[in-house]
């Protein structure tokens, strides 16, 4: 496993790929193996987009109703962000059947937003728009017997686009740690990716059905290997930074596993069949492929064309590990050493794809990982404890706060807020913001400002009387006791300093946590891909039929 001194760095976390651990993909691992049932069971959407919609999920003998409102697309007050008040689809995930005073109750309360409350088992709250352009293209397509054109889905990858899901207490939806211990969506972030799943869904039957309404008999329905293809627009900007800050024992957690994961794939035994080398290199070239047909332009992050050459020099280096194998003149476990010799040699993320890939060698162990991920992240402080002891764990776990420039107008030039006009936090330079409140958690300032404090009192005082006389450290003082020796939880940086990129922690959550693909930046902060780019449909999650490798997918011939 890597250190945290190399792996938290920002531009580091930003190159973690999407694996068999992030969130989308261990849903639809579990999916698939438990068969769960997608089905629809109401659909009353008139030719203005205007109805409700409604969709029944058995998760190995779990029931949850997914209901729809529909609306007709308006210019008006329409935007990405949460503060929009026009979206094209609004939905929840409900556990068990939901009844018509139920569905009326989310009639009332959904479109309200803040000010909505949701019932007791509800579990999520979701708004999508279109995407104006491609799904009217797709509709016009198949209304009139033909196939929408793959150079034309290619570029954008999804009919809808999440503008934003809440779950986990948000307007009263259920509390995450409040759900049952069989819950299939117990580990964190689960019941949000089966939103996510379901407006993929959703957004397929919206436009097969304008194309029966438009086209009549001339319609024809999308070719299934097209549906596959296309996955759910992401949208997301500065808030996830303080999603980071807010839930330091899920980032370590996850990456912790993540890591973990890597570690049992670099350590699969390979006979002279070289297997598992076979099954490797059939990833790599998916990858590659997928490189190379990616059409979006990056601003901070590599070009994918970068990415696919790079792996190209993996994939020869691969096969020459295989010649050896096959010939007996290699280690049982060659992919250790193999995987540390790209390191520094080809572009992060490409060893990072390579890394990620080499967990789909272990499937079981990675998904009993991923099972781990149920998290309580309360954080509470240790008041008996010694101000000597506090001070150890201050110099062992944050070393790297120490070594920051902290000091220059560069490393303070920024200030977090909320604009009186938007609910979502931004960055903005101090002389511009004003006397706006600094949002952000300052974690290695507040560090080195509680290691001066600390370095003047008397090492016997107990926490609780510190605090007493320093009440300022109470927040720092009960996140460091909390998080103490664990690796991962905070990346390390600052983040009011004017090289600090956001963009990098929005990409470890997108890309490695969640497990969008296409992940493309705007400004430095925020970043719009695609989730289940290419995962399996409710039937072949039903039949069991699903391709366990069904990311990286190739675009589909015309």
């Amino acid at each position: 496993m890597r250190s945290p001194a190399t792996l938290m760095r920002p531009e580091m976390l930003a190159a973690i790929q999407p694996s068999r651990i992030s969130a989308s993909r261990t849903l639809m691992a579990r999916a698939s193996d438990q068969r769960w049932q997608i089905t629809c069971e109401d659909f009353a959407i008139d030719e203005r987009g205007r109805g409700t919609a409604r969709y029944s999920i058995e998760a190995n003998g779990w029931h949850f109703t997914f209901p729809i409102l529909s609306f007709e697309p308006c210019g008006r007050e329409r935007t990405g962000r949460i503060i929009g008040r026009s979206w094209d689809m609004m939905g929840g995930l409900i556990e068990g059947k939901l009844s018509p005073a139920g569905i009326e109750q989310l009639r009332q309360e959904l479109p309200k937003l803040y000010e909505g409350r949701a019932t007791p088992k509800t579990l999520t709250w979701a708004r999508s728009n279109r995407s104006g352009r491609l799904f009217d293209l797709a509709v016009d397509h198949l209304a009139f017997g033909r196939q929408p054109p793959i150079a034309e889905l290619g570029r954008t990858c999804y009919f809808m686009r999440n503008t934003g899901i809440d779950g986990n207490g948000t307007f009263g939806t259920k509390s995450f740690l409040a759900f049952a211990p069989d819950h299939p969506l117990r580990a964190s972030l689960q019941a949000q990716m089966l939103t996510a799943y379901m407006m993929r869904v959703f957004a397929g039957d919206l436009v097969q059905h304008f194309a029966r309404m438009k086209g009549g008999a001339a319609a024809v329905a999308m070719q299934p290997e097209l549906r596959r293809f296309l996955g759910v627009g992401n949208g997301s900007a500065l808030g996830l930074m303080f999603f980071v800050n807010n839930h330091p024992r899920l980032i370590d957690r996850w990456l912790t596993v993540h890591e973990e994961a890597i570690a049992h794939g670099r350590l699969v035994r390979v006979g002279t069949d070289a297997a598992p080398l076979v099954q490797l290199a059939a990833l790599l070239d998916k990858a590659i492929l997928a490189r190379r047909q990616d059409r979006a332009e990056y601003e901070a992050f590599a070009p994918s064309s970068t990415v696919a050459d790079d792996l190209a020099i993996i994939r020869r280096e691969l096969d020459l590990l295989i010649g050896r194998v096959r010939a007996g003149s290699a280690d049982p476990t060659p992919l250790v050493e193999f995987t540390a010799s790209l390191d520094g040699r080809v572009h992060p993320e490409a060893h990072e794809t390579l890394l990620s890939l080499v967990i789909e060698l272990v499937p079981d162990i990675a998904d009993g990982l991923a099972q781990t991920l149920v998290i309580d992240e309360e954080l509470a402080g240790r008041p008996e404890m010694s101000i000597a002891r506090l001070r150890d764990i201050v110099q062992a776990d944050y070393g790297w706060a120490f070594d920051l420039d902290l000091v220059s107008e560069r490393s303070q030039r920024y200030v977090w807020y909320k604009s009186r006009t938007a609910e979502e936090p931004r960055r903005g330079p101090r002389e511009e913001i004003g006397d706006a409140h600094n949002l952000g958690l300052d974690l290695p300032r507040l560090v080195v400002a509680l290691d001066r404090d600390l370095a003047a009192a008397d090492p016997r005082l107990s926490v609780a009387r510190f605090l007493m006389a320093h009440p300022l450290h109470r927040q720092v003082v009960t996140r460091i006791q909390a998080l103490a020796g664990l690796p991962y939880h905070s990346p390390h940086a600052d983040i009011m300093a004017e090289d600090f990129v956001p963009a990098h922690i929005t990409r470890l959550l997108n890309v490695g946590i969640h497990g969008i693909d296409k992940a493309r930046d705007f400004l430095n902060r925020n970043l719009r891909g695609v989730i289940f780019h290419g995962a399996p449909m409710p039937e072949d999650l039903a039949s069991g039929s699903a391709d366990p490798h069904w990311f990286y997918p190739p675009e589909p011939r015309a």
